[in-house]
């Protein structure tokens, strides 16, 4: 067997030209345009940490552990698992690099995170946010955002897919969304509940359009960038008294309600697009509070307890 050959640095290389050619890598791996976007915003914040016109081989395991100190007494507000994103995303960065022998090898963990519950709507916010507008004197906007909330709700989709969303993505025969626009790559075709199937029916009675046209469109008839989307959902649950105004959250409170009915985790982790089932384990843990509600009614205990109580006026005789 040959000798293990070992990359040492090559000396000269700059971060800028390094990180040109990460991005370009991934561009042609085909990964989306937002994760484009996050891995710059990874570098750049490092980058104006770690200064201009550097070299790949001047960062160390040193430079990591400092550029977190410096997050940590600079940006004391920042949580800690949104500063593991950034790391994350540096790490791919600086791993390339070093797979490449721009750079020393060495190992970049993350800070431990303790994992909180996640936020969810209430069901009292649920029933506020999914009360339908009166359709006589309603917007378009107003009533697409009734539809769009609804559809959240309904289907637990990420913010991205939904914008992506085409009129000939709705199989209304079949009950079925089919969703192209996901974050692993892989298309998947997701169930269409009976009220989210007559909701978007009569949505497209109103909306009208050809099947290639996007399904959710802005009062111009445009497509609904995640930006616009977002905005909308924030002006609409604030005008039904909701403070709650993310998104994402209605991801979580899908997924909160499918394991709370007693779902199965594997159909939620095809439904909500994980390609594991470690964030689907990671949902049923967070709920733990949760769980407490009708536990004696499920608890093997308490069930065989009760089958064996002795009848109204027995009593156990205890030996002296």
């Amino acid at each position: 067997m040959g000798e293990r050959i070992s990359l040492q640095p090559k000396g000269g290389m700059l971060l800028d030209t390094a990180f040109e050619q990460f991005i370009q890598s991934k561009i042609v791996m085909n990964i989306s345009e937002e994760t484009v976007k996050h891995y710059q915003c990874c570098y750049k914040y490092f980058k104006e940490f770690f200064g201009e016109n550097r070299d790949c081989e001047e960062i160390t395991q040193q430079a990591i552990f400092d550029y977190l100190m410096h997050i940590k007494k600079t940006k004391p507000h920042v949580k800690q698992k949104t500063v593991n994103t950034y790391i994350r995303g540096l790490r791919a960065i600086f791993y390339f690099m070093m797979n490449n022998g721009y750079m020393q090898e060495f190992k970049i963990t993350l800070p431990r995170v303790e994992e909180t519950i996640k936020e969810t709507y209430t069901d009292y916010e649920i029933q506020a946010l999914i009360k339908k507008p009166d359709l006589k004197s309603c917007t378009f906007a107003e009533y697409r955002n009734w539809v769009l909330i609804c559809y959240f709700i309904a289907t637990g989709n990420r913010l991205g897919t939904v914008c992506n969303l085409k009129i000939s993505d709705l199989n209304f025969h079949d009950s079925e969304i089919l969703i192209r626009r996901t974050k692993n790559k892989k298309q998947q075709i997701v169930p269409m509940s009976t009220e989210l199937k007559t909701i978007l029916q009569e949505y497209l009675r109103y909306r009208k359009g050809e099947p290639n046209e996007w399904l959710f469109i802005t009062a111009y008839g445009l497509q609904m960038t995640r930006d616009s989307m977002d905005n909308a959902i924030y002006h609409y649950n604030r005008r039904r008294g909701v403070q709650k105004t993310s998104v994402h959250l209605f991801r979580h409170t899908f997924a909160k309600n499918w394991i709370m009915n007693g779902g199965d985790i594997f159909r939620l982790q095809k439904i909500l697009g994980h390609s594991t089932l470690d964030m689907v384990k990671n949902y049923v843990a967070i709920y733990g509070g949760d769980l407490k509600r009708d536990y004696d009614r499920y608890s093997l205990l308490d069930q065989a307890k009760a089958s064996s109580e002795p009848a109204k006026g027995q009593h156990v005789k205890m030996r002296k």
